[in-house]
């Protein structure tokens, strides 16, 4: 395993509670090492070792032979790279991000588009073109990206139930796409809600989240980017395509960290969330495009509406307001969390009914009891990480995978005993609801389903 934070921390003893091996047989290399002896509790190695780009091969080549498994929980450790050398080495793979090696997403000498998820997942799915026979390894496998992917099936598909549709489970991506075309889906957020409260607020100086602070900054610091669908009318000013591979995602020429969207969930209601790139917006928005002849005739609108917890917010604010100056401090929340929830869905918008919510709804008490080590947050996204690496080990030789491509069925049943409340809701939320007359708006008010809608602006 690289990396050992939240939710390296986290997925340890779920790894061992749920895969038969020793504990010997896990190796962990972590730049701080194993700080609150949660690794040598359950009686796992753990290197006090930074991956570098130097350091990589040599450091990890002795561990990697045909059927081991690296599993990469990392910020600033080329996926790419890990997935090569495991490929050379016959060894399987997971991350949860696809990530650069370090300077990726800040380097000023890169273009916005060389910056993106987007630019990443072209290089990932490039390498594994050609490799369809080789180990499997699976990217961006948490629970956003990862589990959504899977929650957007099942929620198409409880959908068509309540549309009165007879029809069969698509096994392909084609026949997904023509199932999401034929419900009228324009657009998918992935619309996720985190209340959770610790003891100590949010002090000045100070960063506070629920979940990895240096890849919540990092991807926050990326372009926003979404999915970009067949149905819009409207070219955002600050909207740039890249120019190459799937064209399935734009962006914009501004920070995730400074872009919001208008979204809803079915506890927190209307709300206003970080449009953050997450590589689900993309490859989401790519596996339901329908083409005919070439062409695209049907793909929707897909992004991330992230409303974290409160004290991450003034973080954001604090962070904004210094001209994106990390704060000296920084403060990962778990044992110390009061209450709260992590309400996290996918919401598909467009079918003749209302918008429809299907997701998670874990609390701290219940996450508490369910897995030691872990938050609302972190045991959502270890619950999607178990749940990948049990797939890939029943699926060993399938290349380089996406969640989308996984069996959504096999995923969720892995992963729903520890994601709390299951559940799929109806809701009549637009984003031109409530909407003031005191001011002059750009909006369309016969097709309330139009990006320009939903940015704040």
């Amino acid at each position: 395993m690289v990396g050992f934070g939240s939710i390296g921390r986290g997925v340890l003893p779920l790894l061992l509670r749920h895969i038969q091996m020793d504990p010997w047989q896990i190796v962990i290399f972590a730049p701080e090492g194993d700080p609150e002896g949660i690794a040598r509790k359950y009686g796992a190695t753990c290197e006090r070792k930074a991956i570098t780009k130097e350091n990589y091969k040599a450091v990890l080549e002795p561990y990697l032979s045909k059927g081991d498994f690296l599993v990469n929980l990392s910020v600033d450790v080329s996926s790419l790279a890990l997935i090569e050398l495991c490929w050379q080495r016959e060894a399987h793979y997971l991350d949860t991000c696809i990530e650069p090696w370090p300077g990726g997403y800040t380097d000023p000498s890169l273009t916005p588009s060389q910056r993106s998820n987007y630019a990443l997942r072209e290089k990932a799915l490039e390498f594994g073109r050609d490799k369809h026979k080789g180990p499997t390894a699976v990217i961006s496998q948490g629970a956003n990206p990862g589990l959504v992917s899977a929650f957007v099936k099942q929620g198409l598909m409880n959908i068509a139930l309540d549309n009165g549709l007879t029809t069969k489970r698509p096994a392909t991506r084609e026949g997904w796409g023509k199932l999401a075309q034929q419900l009228g889906i324009k657009v998918i957020h992935i619309a996720e809600r985190d209340t959770q409260v610790a003891s100590l607020r949010k002090r000045r100086g100070e960063f506070v989240n629920t979940w990895s602070i240096d890849g919540f900054v990092s991807e926050g610091m990326q372009p926003a980017e979404l999915g970009w669908g067949s149905h819009e009318k409207y070219w955002p000013t600050e909207a740039r395509r890249h120019g190459y591979g799937s064209d399935a995602a734009i962006y914009l020429d501004r920070p995730g960290i400074s872009t919001r969207v208008r979204s809803w969930t079915p506890i927190e209601g209307p709300y206003h969330g970080f449009l953050i790139t997450h590589n689900e917006a993309i490859s989401i928005a790519d596996y339901l495009t329908v083409k005919e002849s070439g062409q695209v005739v049907y793909r929707p609108t897909v992004h991330y509406a992230y409303h974290p917890c409160d004290d991450a917010v003034l973080s954001i604010h604090e962070l904004a307001g210094k001209n994106m100056q990390m704060q000296a401090n920084t403060r990962l929340i778990r044992d110390e969390i009061l209450t709260g929830i992590d309400e996290l869905g996918v919401l598909l918008m467009g079918n003749k009914e209302g918008v429809y919510w299907y997701g998670s709804r874990l609390s701290i008490e219940e996450a508490r009891k369910l897995a030691p080590h872990n938050n609302a947050t972190s045991l959502q996204v270890t619950a999607g990480v178990l749940a990948g690496v049990i797939w890939a080990l029943q699926n060993p030789d399938l290349g380089v995978v996406e969640p989308d491509d996984i069996n959504d069925i096999a995923m969720l049943e892995v992963a729903e005993p520890y994601l709390g409340e299951i559940v799929g809701i109806w809701g009549e939320w637009t984003p031109l609801q409530d909407r003031t007359a005191l001011f002059e708006e750009d909006i369309d008010n016969d097709d309330p389903w139009q990006f320009k809608n939903i940015i704040v602006k």
